[in-house]
């Protein structure tokens, strides 16, 4: 189906432009979220006497993203979970989780907006894209910890998951030699 943008999308076109793409995706998507019109005679002559209300429309988006973008940038969010101790999540922290907590700093993102291909399952300083325009995209830090105190160790660097910050063990001093001995061959000399 041949449809007139009416906005940017990434991946498929600028504004006013048309494109083909599935039924589907027009049916389902573009034309209910008013992304779109059918590309036909009339929808071309009612874009072309809309543009300029739909540009400026645009243009006041996009500005309003970039001072939240600007507002976002260098930030860092805590997020407390209960974890076990080797730093896997009993759960995970889903899009929907990072738009409540944004939500509770006074940020109005929805949860479509948050990039996250795969939730995140274990403790860790992890980085979270957000498109807030389809022009204006800016990257969060994500401290997973599984108390406050856990989470200012881990923005200093500290690791929470190593055998150090678990067993109060210095990794480098483990040697293999110390738990086995390699002459030994296994059988027991009474038998």
């Amino acid at each position: 189906m041949d449809v007139i943008l009416l906005e940017r999308i990434s991946k498929l076109g600028q504004m006013g432009e048309v494109v083909k793409v599935r039924d589907g995706f027009a049916r389902n998507f573009l034309l209910p979220q008013g992304k779109a019109l059918r590309a036909n005679a009339a929808n071309k002559a009612r874009f072309e006497s809309e543009r300029a209300t739909l540009e400026a429309r645009n243009l006041e988006r996009k500005s309003e993203a970039q001072k939240v973008a600007e507002s976002l940038e260098g930030k860092s969010f805590i997020v407390v979970r209960a974890a076990g101790e080797t730093g896997q999540l009993y759960g995970s922290v889903a899009a929907r989780d990072i738009a409540e907590i944004l939500a509770g700093e006074g940020f109005n993102i929805a949860r479509n907006q948050v990039d996250l291909n795969n939730p995140i399952k274990e403790i860790g300083l992890h980085k979270v894209t957000l498109h807030l325009h389809s022009e204006v995209e800016i990257e969060v830090e994500l401290n997973v910890a599984r108390s406050a105190e856990e989470a200012e160790r881990q923005a200093k660097g500290e690791s929470l998951t190593s055998a150090d910050a678990i067993y109060g063990v210095d990794e480098d001093a483990l040697r293999p030699e110390d738990f086995f001995d390699p002459d030994a061959d296994g059988l027991d000399e009474d038998a």
